[in-house]
């Protein structure tokens, strides 16, 4: 028999970091390979992992709730040595000197921040010597940081306090009789003065407690609004010809395909024609350059009653309306299920979100990390509308609302992509508009 290590794996691109929310498993139970061991949240996705191994778990390391690096132990199983000797040894590098860091104690602690830690410490200027971590052993994750520059909790190194402020606050002990409360103190005590919301829970109130998922949800959209500066832009299209057209075939399609054409397909594939033409939109910010995507990968907001899942729609632009309408109806399905897989939520280049599904006629999206756009599409509303410059008509009207990134993109080039995603929903008809 053996003792063999079953780690954090790599969840998604850019993943250094995972929460385990629920273990499947204890301590004497036998598994067998592939069999799921944990729930773990990343900020890209909720995913279970699977065992490397046949065998019994001897060590649950990590507890629920515990944050780990990608490579760190989570629990410990006794193989059979036969099976050690067929199994990958994957397991093993992606652990190697792993126990040795855990051993260590804080001499080599620098070595032990994730680099999603050491970006916001330098974009924020917290001095991470003065954080106290909330992962295993001590350690500080991306969420400690979080918390701090929502609260406005931030530690400044002492040696960085401007001198200017010393200067300032030095002359007060010859004024005794004027209050000092009225002067700051040097930056580096702020930190015992968190800004906290305390909210009373009176009787008759119900206490929810904050799920992982909506923890992740609330990190993210933390993050998004703190590092993105955000501009918005609405345009209005008549979508009658659409309407008549979808509702004329939706039956026949739904009878004929297995699944709904929603209005939702339309508008996605405007999009991603629009994306193509003006693929300045279908960007990232990557600090020291815009990163211009090549693949066109639609990410649409699909919602349960607690939580809310952006699984990608993948190169839409090659899709007919009915493989999008199809690809939309599975991620919805799979969302229900709950058997979303991570690599459903990866890759997106720019979000639509239907917010017209319940409703809403305007509304301003906060943009999908990191991407550099999102657009909402609102419910379709009858309207009494001008045509042909002195007629009034009842058309079918749709406001799109943009969110965009205004360190990626400026008004012009939106302006553009918007007016040509109306051309194409104005002139959408069975003539000129193959649903095939």
């Amino acid at each position: 028999m053996a003792r063999e290590k079953i780690t954090m794996p790599q969840l998604g691109e850019s993943v250094t970091e995972g929460t385990i929310s629920r273990w499947l498993v204890s301590v004497g139970d036998h598994v067998k390979k592939y069999d799921p061991l944990a729930e773990v949240m990343t900020d890209k996705v909720n995913a279970e992992i699977p065992s490397s191994f046949e065998g019994v778990i001897q060590e649950l390391v990590a507890s629920e709730g515990d944050t780990l690096l990608v490579g760190e132990t989570i629990c410990i199983m006794e193989i059979e040595e036969i099976e050690k000797e067929i199994s990958s040894q994957s397991a093993e590098a992606a652990t190697a000197g792993i126990q040795e860091s855990m051993d260590t104690q804080t001499p080599v602690k620098a070595a032990r921040y994730s680099p999603a830690v050491l970006r916001l410490a330098q974009e924020h200027n917290i001095d991470l010597a003065q954080v106290r971590g909330t992962g295993l052993n001590g350690r500080i994750t991306r969420k400690d940081l979080l918390k701090l520059v929502e609260l406005g909790n931030i530690p400044i190194p002492q040696a960085e306090v401007p001198e200017p402020v010393l200067q300032a606050v030095a002359p007060e002990p010859a004024v005794p009789q004027e209050p000092k409360k009225e002067h700051k103190p040097k930056a580096a005590e702020t930190k015992v003065l968190p800004r906290a919301v305390v909210v009373p829970a009176m009787k008759g109130d119900a206490v929810i407690p904050v799920s992982g998922v909506r923890k992740t949800i609330a990190a993210n959209m933390l993050r998004s609004k703190q590092e993105i500066p955000h501009a918005w832009m609405m345009i209005e299209v008549d979508v009658t010809n659409l309407v008549t057209y979808r509702d004329r075939i939706k039956d026949e399609f739904k009878q004929r395909e297995g699944f709904n054409l929603t209005y939702f397909a339309f508008f996605v594939k405007a999009v991603a024609q629009a994306l193509k033409e003006f693929p300045q939109v279908n960007s990232m910010w990557a600090g020291d350059a815009v990163i211009q995507k090549k693949d066109v990968h639609i990410s649409i907001a699909v919602a349960t009653e607690n939580e809310l899942f952006v699984p990608v729609v993948k190169h839409a632009d090659e899709k007919t309306i009915k493989g999008i309408a199809r690809d939309i109806s599975e991620l919805a399905r799979k969302v229900r299920t709950k058997s979303l897989k991570p690599d459903d939520m990866q890759g997106g280049t720019f979000t639509v979100n239907n917010t017209g599904s319940f409703g809403s006629v305007q509304s301003m999206g906060i943009i999908n990390y990191p991407q550099a756009a999102i657009l909402q599409i609102e419910t379709i509303v009858k309207r009494p509308v001008v045509v042909n410059g002195n007629m009034l008509a009842i058309r079918d009207m749709v406001n799109l609302c943009l969110s965009l990134d205004h360190r990626v993109l400026d008004g012009l080039i939106c302006g553009k992509f918007l007016a040509r995603v109306k051309e194409i929903l104005e002139n959408t008809s069975e003539e000129h508009t193959p649903i095939y």
